[in-house]
This record gives C-alpha cells, structure tokens and sequence, in this order.
C-alpha cells in the first residue's frame, strides 16, 4: 500500500512494432521490455561500423540512434500526446520533407580572403575574428536545429504507441535522480503531469482541466490528493512522483474503472494490481486489473500503432 515501485517501470506495457521505409523496403521496428529493437537487422553494430567507415547508413539505425539520444530529453514530455484524444500524426513523408526542406538551405559559403583575390591575405583584426566566429557558431547552432526538428519527426512518425513509450522513458530517467537534480527540472515534470492529469480530472470529476494543481511529490509513498473550494475556486491538488508518468499514465492505467490510478503494486501484463483513489480525499484501494489491446487497425506492411490500440484496462471485482 505504499505506492513504492515495484518491478521495472515498463511492466504493465505490451511490444509494440511499426513499419518504417528502409532501403528498398519497409523493416519491422518493435519496442519491447524497455528496448527498441530492429528484428530486420539482425546485426546492428556491423552496420554501424560499415557506416563509420562510409557505408549507407540505414533508416532503422539512424531511428535507434534518435531514440537513444532522446532518451532522455525534456522536451519529448511537452511535444509527446497527452492522451489518446491527442494523438499525433506525423508520416515519413512528413519527415522526408522536412529533411529536403533543411538541405534545401545549401551550405554557407566560405569567407573570401581578406586581401582580395590575387593579393595576399592580411592578418584579421580581432573585431573580424570575432565576427567569423560568431558566423561559425551560427551556423552551427542552424544545423543543430535542423537535426533536432528531424530527430523529432521521426519518432513522432513511428506512433502513436512509440510515442507514449518514449515519454515513459524520458519521466524515469529523471525520477530517479538525487534530490538536488530532479529539483532542477522539476517545472517541465510538473507542466507534464499536469498536462497528462488535466484531461482526466474533467472525466473523473467533471473538473475543468484549469482547476487542476499539481505538484511533485518526493517523499515516501504515492503523494496526495484533495478536493478544495466550492464552485468556480474548486481546486484538485495532487502530488504525484515523477515516474507515474512511466509506471501509470504511459501503460494507459490512469482511469481505470471509475478510479484514479496513482501507482503500480504489482506489475504485469494483461494482468496488474495497482492502487487507486474512488475520489479525491479518500484512502487508496488496491484492484485487480486486466488488460485488452486491440490489434493495429492497418493492415500489410503500413502498420503503426495508433491511439486505437493503446492498452484498454478494465477492473475485475
């Protein structure tokens, strides 16, 4: 009954896969038990070796690789869906525009040399030394927009059930962090509880998402939650840890049967007990849950996981 965790934060959460275009084809991408896994290359390393020494590299690596540098990026919480009502749409065609738009731009050409052509070059005073290098760092700093913006699109293009994984990973980097750390992003965890608990308030409560306070609880146990004000001051307060977001929200258990859901007793798939609140105030209860997941509503080889097949708990007496 102590809200602690218990088993990895990924327990409650089924594989998924997608199809991606690849080479002269479409690859097969799954995420499963925590690790995004290529099952059409069945040696990843040696391609990234051949790469290095400039082969082709691969669409599906070039994806392993944007996961694993945003693994644990913050700004995945604030462009990632906030529930299956906000599902993210997002094709390859999408994400190839984007690239061709980038390099579209061309490179920047070099400076010419101080002297003219045909004259030697003079030395550059430090006012111009400092202009070429502000310039230089500019460019730079496009560039790593540039890539940013795709690395994004990419993983918002493998969908919809990538999506809240990512999220998931991204919300237990950090919830286990000393707390000197974790206070130092507490405001982009706080705006993404918030933004992820808003919507279900309303459903639960019949609360207006902007009624809704939360904050982060760092303290034993599962947090808090009251109901306070009358009317149009009403307010739900919640502290809730940073990896509910992981352990709860990301695994779909955040309204479950007429419950709020606020941690994970026993993890499992399609079966799980987790603890959870019948109204604001009151002690936890803990229920057995199960779980159904809908097949991917496409077919053949255009298959993504859509908001459709995000798991679907159900409360068993």
């Amino acid at each position: 009954m102590s809200g602690r965790p218990n088993g990895a934060w990924f327990g409650c959460l089924p594989r998924c896969e997608a199809y991606l275009p690849c080479g002269a084809g479409r690859h097969i991408v799954r995420w499963e038990a925590g690790e995004l896994r290529l099952l059409s290359h069945p040696d990843p390393e040696a391609e990234l070796v051949l790469a290095a020494l400039g082969g082709e590299r691969t669409r599906c690596l070039e994806v392993a690789q944007t996961w694993g540098r945003h693994a644990a990026d913050l700004s995945v919480l604030t462009i990632g869906p906030r529930g299956p009502a906000d599902e993210i749409a997002v094709s390859w065609d999408d994400v190839d525009a984007a690239a061709q738009a980038a390099q579209g731009g061309g490179q920047a050409r070099p400076l010419p040399p101080a002297g003219g052509p045909g004259r030697r070059a003079r030395p550059m005073s430090p006012a111009m030394a400092r202009a070429v290098a502000r310039i230089q760092q500019d460019t730079q700093a496009n560039e790593q927009a540039a890539r940013r913006r795709n690395d994004l699109l990419s993983l918002l293009a493998l969908g919809y059930g990538f999506q809240v994984r990512l999220i998931g990973q991204v919300a237990e980097a950090h919830a286990g962090r000393p707390a000197e750390a974790i206070e130092k992003v507490r405001p982009p965890l706080v705006a993404a509880i918030t933004a992820r608990l808003a919507p279900l308030a309303e459903e639960w409560l019949g609360l207006d998402p902007d009624q809704v306070v939360v904050t982060l609880h760092r303290g034993p146990g599962w947090g808090s939650a009251e109901l306070t004000g009358r009317g149009g001051q009403r307010r739900l307060r919640v502290s809730l840890p940073a990896g509910w977001l992981a352990r709860v929200w990301a695994a779909g258990l955040a309204l479950t049967g007429r419950h709020l859901v606020v941690a994970v007793a026993r993890a499992g798939w399609p079966d799980a007990r987790v603890l959870a609140l019948r109204a604001p105030g009151t002690e936890p209860v803990l229920l057995d849950v199960h779980a159904t997941a809908p097949g991917p509503a496409g077919a053949g080889l255009d298959v993504r996981p859509a908001a459709g097949d995000a798991p679907h708990w159900k409360h068993e007496p």
